[in-house]
């Protein structure tokens, strides 16, 4: 079976490597598309693999072995194109109905910052969001490429991973977690159950992602009252927005020794008709145990795959289609806890999606109608050793959202109004306690933006009420009165970013986030063996209230790039399980939840500085500190003080670049947790770029802890019998065509 799907994309490469034949959306005629060439301006040379973008349409084109290119486009008198390339500058160029575009790209050590697409109402450079944002797209999308969303965007300032072994890599920003930050597919909610324990992963693989935006900060009001930390936004695309003139996508493999890793993945999306485009996409990965300085962390091994198909009509009036995603995923925790379980634990995701999409572009001040709903089934289960079925969760979810979204009006440049709603269903089973729960959440948003040169204003407002409701009341419960719950509240944010003279730009954010209570915060009562943890609920809490602040500088010049930020959250009953230094009648650790105000305030930093003659520079540093109110303890498994360093060259056909991991010892702990000690860990990365048969072909290996470190990262909770992956080489090969 992996050898069968492993060929997948290598078949798609070779096939679509020849002589395409022109697809149905060739016989396009010439009213309506944009045509042209990109050219390599130090040489004059045609560059292949470059993307070409019509910015703010979502069409677009990959260029060929000649560097020519071919659009289909709506009517418009005048287009922004936005060009790329690795080991190229980007390009921005107005081009006229008609006219042919030719595109000189200068060579840069530095990539050009990438737009971001989250958070945003339009694609929005990510120096000039308001928010501190990173993108991963192209190449460096290819060489941070992991298992794991989380592991793969762990270089992002701010960003840490939490863990019980490689499979289960959850996403920590600013110190915060669960469902206070939300990991996206397409701008939608994944639907799993990774906010309910530290053994469970996202059911999410980013092998297939065209990009990866991270946005830091409050950023409530599109996507939830709850999304005080961050947002992670996983792009594919999966129901295409406009039809290739030729057949467009890539191909992948990935190895990494740490684990004996082997992953292939492929998508493609061809013109059916002039109307009708089609993506399909696979993926595939099998690894063993992490190896480390001292020894296996047995029963770590996963097998990922995952596959997806979509369609569309295309018409000047916008598009409207469908996708369907199928994902699996079984994975192992390790075992060997004190007073827990001594074996390790297996765990089997399945997760089946299917999603409607529609984006209609009226015109006359309404930029566009959106359109959004999708169904979701999840299923988790986690076997012991014995045959036990220790956990088992089901979720059903069915969702719409509307939105739209509006041009110039008044003093406003853009806006947005929406709606969403959502009904859920879970189901509980295995040792671990819960009572089967439904949620119902409506929602209401109001977002706009304003422009007043040299400052650009954001301001947002969000109504949610939701409904939880556990299948039968229990007033006598030991834990509490099990009871039907309902939370009503307002969220809200203001942002301005205001350009001072020069490369120089500041700015700042303030939001107020407003989280519900997780169905397994207010009602588990139990052992959750595979986490090693005997979970008490609490069915009185309240919601969390949280006010958020980010401050932050930017300097934007061609080579020298640096951004700093200082954030504050204000958190009043943030909810957290309490170690309560107790051991339960099966001997596990107990752990209460409980509600208690505390603060969290940190820095994050990032520098690239491009130095003549292809070197570059990149230095990024973030902490921060949690504290509880009412008493100053500190909260629990906050990350330490961490960076990284790294020097390159980078020419147009290769680069080579050395990396200097590092962390501060975490003395800050909270009841009954350890303390870490610090590290520093190095690591080299090199990489080709040729063109063959008219495709971009990149080669990159990456070797992380070359000296076979020993260390621990203080957010594992499995360090106390392993500690990181020792020495590793990870390979990756990908062709874009």
């Amino acid at each position: 079976m992996m050898k069968r799907l492993i060929a997948v994309p290598f078949i798609l490469s070779m096939g679509l490597s020849a002589a395409a034949p022109p697809s149905a959306a060739q016989a396009q005629q010439d009213e309506g598309v944009l045509e042209g060439i990109v050219r390599s301006a130090e040489r004059g040379m045609p560059l292949a693999g470059a993307t070409v973008t019509v910015v703010g349409t979502g069409r677009g084109a990959v260029t060929h072995g000649d560097g020519a290119f071919r659009i289909a486009v709506p009517d418009a008198e005048q287009y922004q194109l936005r060009v790329d390339r690795l080991g190229y500058a980007t390009m921005t160029a107005e081009v006229g109905q008609g006219e042919s575009a030719t595109v000189d790209l200068e060579v840069a050590a530095v990539p050009s910052p990438d737009l971001v697409v989250t958070a945003v109402l339009s694609p929005t450079v990510a120096n000039e969001a308001i928010r501190p944002s990173a993108v991963f797209a192209g190449e460096e999308l290819q060489r941070q490429l992991a298992g794991t969303v989380a592991k793969t965007v762990s270089t992002v300032p701010g960003v840490a991973v939490n863990s019980m072994g490689p499979g289960t890599a959850q996403p920590v920003i600013r110190g915060l977690s669960g469902d206070r930050i939300l990991i996206l597919e397409d701008g939608r909610r994944v639907g799993d159950v990774i906010n309910s324990g530290l053994d469970h992963a996202s059911a999410l693989s980013p092998s297939t992602a065209r990009r990866i935006d991270v946005i830091r900060g409050p950023s409530a009001i599109l996507y939830g009252s709850s999304v005080l930390g961050g947002v992670i936004n996983v792009v594919r695309d999966e129901v295409p927005r406009a039809v290739p003139y030729r057949p467009t996508g890539f191909a992948s493999m990935q190895g990494q020794s740490a684990t004996r890793a082997l992953g292939g993945s492929g998508e493609m999306t061809v013109g059916i008709t002039e109307n009708v485009p089609l993506r399909v996409e696979v993926s595939k990965r099998e690894s063993g145990d992490l190896r480390t300085p001292i020894g296996r962390l047995a029963g770590t091994q996963t097998d990922v795959w995952s596959a997806s198909a979509g369609t569309s009509w295309v018409d000047d009036w916008g598009y409207a289609g469908a996708s369907f995603r199928v994902f699996r995923n079984d994975y192992g925790i390790p075992g060997g806890f004190l007073g827990g379980h001594t074996n390790p634990v297996r765990t089997e995701q399945e997760r089946a999606a299917g999603r409607f999409r529609s984006v209609i572009r009226p015109g006359q001040g309404l930029e566009a109608i959106e359109i959004d709903a999708g169904y979701t089934t999840y299923q988790h289960h986690e076997q012991e050793s014995s045959g036990i079925l220790g956990a088992m969760y089901e979720r059903e979810i069915v969702s719409g959202e509307a939105r739209v979204r509006h041009g110039g009006w008044g003093p406003f440049t853009s806006g947005a109004i929406g709606t969403r709603v959502s009904f859920e269903d879970f189901g509980y089973g295995g040792v671990l306690y819960n009572p089967d729960s439904r949620r119902r959440t409506q929602a209401a948003y109001l977002l706009e933006e304003i422009q007043l040169d040299p400052v650009s204003i954001e301001a947002g407002l969000r109504y949610d009420r939701v409904e939880l409701e556990p299948d039968e009341e229990d007033p006598s419960s030991d834990i509490g009165h099990i009871r039907a719950r309902s939370f009503d509240a307002v969220s809200g944010s203001l942002g301005a970013l205001l350009r001072l003279s020069g490369p120089l730009t500041v700015g700042g954010s303030v939001g107020r986030a407003f989280r519900t209570p997780d169905v397994h915060e207010l009602y588990s009562e139990g052992p959750h063996l595979a986490s090693n943890s005997f979970d008490v609920g609490n069915p009185s809490l309240e919601t969390e209230t949280g006010l958020g602040i980010d401050l932050f500088g930017r300097l934007t010049g061609q080579r020298l790039n640096a951004e700093a930020t200082w954030f504050r959250n204000a958190i009043s009953g943030y909810i957290f399980p309490q170690a309560t230094g107790k051991l339960s009648r099966v001997r596990l650790p107990i752990y209460q939840f409980v509600g208690e105000d505390a603060v969290l305030t940190g820095f994050e930093g990032v520098l690239e500085w491009s130095m003549p003659a292809g070197f570059k520079v990149e230095a990024v540093a973030s902490y921060v500190r949690g504290t509880l109110s009412a008493t100053d303890e500190p909260l629990p498994f906050m990350p330490p003080l961490q960076g990284r360093l790294a020097i390159g060259y980078s020419p147009v056909d290769w680069f080579v670049e050395a990396e200097t991991r590092m962390a501060q010892s975490q003395e800050r702990t909270g009841r009954f947790e350890e303390p870490t000690d610090g590290y520093a860990i190095f690591g080299v990365s090199g990489g080709v770029r040729f063109t063959f048969a008219g495709r971009l072909h990149v080669v990159t290996l990456h070797l992380e802890n070359i000296g076979d470190t020993e260390y621990r990262h203080h957010l594992s909770r499995v360090k106390e019998i392993m500690p990181e992956a020792g020495r590793a080489l990870n390979v990756s090969y990908r062709v874009v065509f």
